[in-house]
């Protein structure tokens, strides 16, 4: 993406300014969740004079190594409140944003192949409902219904016994959702700062007062951290050991097909979820790797379990190409869900550990972050999400619980 030098130029989305010597709040990390929080404590707090740092080019992360699925179908009542919220604020961000970013409403699908996933399906529908979160359980004749390139005969591997199904859930174009975000934070007046990296921290006391870069020191009365799989490397330099594991997760997309997928299908059993985009490439995703790492790419025998899944429960498949692959980064902490609040080193603040449910949860993690950086303490959404759940015990479990967690 070409940056404008100038804020006059009208053709570019956003401004490429010099980073600036102190700023209210310095947010690390130029993904959804980063620019998302920039652009709420301008609009919601009406605090502009905010900087975020990226080491490479904006949304360059895990904004663009996603499958950009959207749903808030969670068991746990905590989950399902922020993932619902952020729900509702993609119903509303293209007007808002004034920018079509292919938010797409198209269901998700969740399968079920033995009876224990039935069981957790049909909880999982019941526990969803009682929070107001729109779900419903069908039989495998209704699930063809919703997608008729499902494969349920009975005489496969693993035959299909039903699944949930979300009808507000659906995708959306990831690059556009960041630069909507970009558009919008730049004209409120904050510094969108890319080719930046932060390399430590400046504290006075115990206290964090800026960061240090790869292009000079900036003070900062906040520092938020938003750098999804670097979040743990990044918080240990100042001090801050976080319960955060970071695996590579891999995905893939096809060659372009005409329209033959409507929805989105989910399997954890067999692991492989696969929606198709607008223009017409099957876009299929994968479990993490079970090794810990830093790398944008992951091991052939995933992506092989993961085509032989796609194409058992869906035999259309058989003959489509795979065009690309490519890995995100994944930060994991021990309950599979987020970190979002203060840290025991005063002006730090962290938002990570969304593993493989970054992308759905964009608007709602910068909604909750914007208001505790503002504010110094939790919104009401994020207060489980606190990182002293770990010793005390108050954990969120959502390994499991909420079928794929992508």
């Amino acid at each position: 993406m070409t940056t404008r030098p100038l804020p006059e130029h009208p053709d570019f989305l956003w401004r490429n300014p010099e980073p600036r010597s102190s700023y209210d709040v310095v947010i690390v990390g130029a993904g959804g969740h980063g620019l998302a929080t920039a652009y709420y404590l301008a609009e919601n707090h009406g605090i502009s004079n905010v900087a975020v740092l990226e080491k490479g080019w904006l949304a360059g992360g895990n904004m663009a190594r996603n499958t950009t699925i959207i749903r808030s179908n969670y068991l746990r009542d905590e989950s399902a409140a922020i993932y619902e919220h952020a729900l509702k604020l993609w119903e509303r961000l293209p007007e808002e944003l004034d920018y079509d970013f292919l938010f797409s409403q198209r269901g998700v699908l969740n399968l079920a192949h033995t009876p224990q996933d039935v069981r957790e399906g049909m909880r999982r529908v019941n526990a969803n409902r009682l929070n107001g979160v729109d779900a419903e359980w069908l039989d495998p004749d209704q699930a063809a219904k919703v997608c008729p390139i499902l494969n349920v005969s009975p005489r496969t591997r693993y035959p299909v016994l039903g699944g949930t199904f979300q009808p507000r859930a659906g995708i959306a174009k990831h690059d556009h959702v960041a630069w909507a975000l970009a558009r919008r934070a730049d004209e409120l007046g904050v510094d969108l700062i890319q080719g930046c990296e932060v390399t430590g921290f400046l504290k006075d006391g115990d206290r964090v007062v800026g960061v240090e870069t790869d292009r000079g020191r900036i003070h900062a009365g906040r520092v938020g951290l938003a750098a999804a799989g670097h979040s743990s490397v990044l918080a240990e330099r100042a001090g801050v050991r976080l319960p955060v594991q970071s695996h590579p997760l891999q995905a893939l997309v096809s060659e372009l097909h005409e329209p033959v997928h409507p929805t989105v299908v989910m399997s954890n059993h067999v692991h492989v979820y696969v929606s198709q985009a607008h223009k017409g490439e099957l876009v299929m995703g994968a479990g993490v790797d079970s090794y810990n790492g830093y790398g944008q790419r992951g091991s052939f025998h995933v992506i092989e379990r993961q085509m032989a899944a796609a194409v058992e429960l869906f035999p259309v498949f058989a003959r489509a190409h795979v065009l690309r692959t490519w890995g995100g980064i994944v930060d994991v902490t021990p309950d599979a869900s987020p970190i979002i609040g203060r840290t025991p080193v005063e002006g730090l603040y962290v938002n990570c550990g969304w593993g493989t449910g970054g992308f759905k949860a964009t608007p709602a993690a910068g909604w909750t972050f914007a208001h505790t950086l503002a504010t110094g303490e939790p919104h009401p959404l994020n207060v489980p999400f606190a990182l002293d759940r770990f010793t005390t015990g108050a954990l969120i479990d959502e390994h499991g619980a909420a079928a794929v967690a992508h």
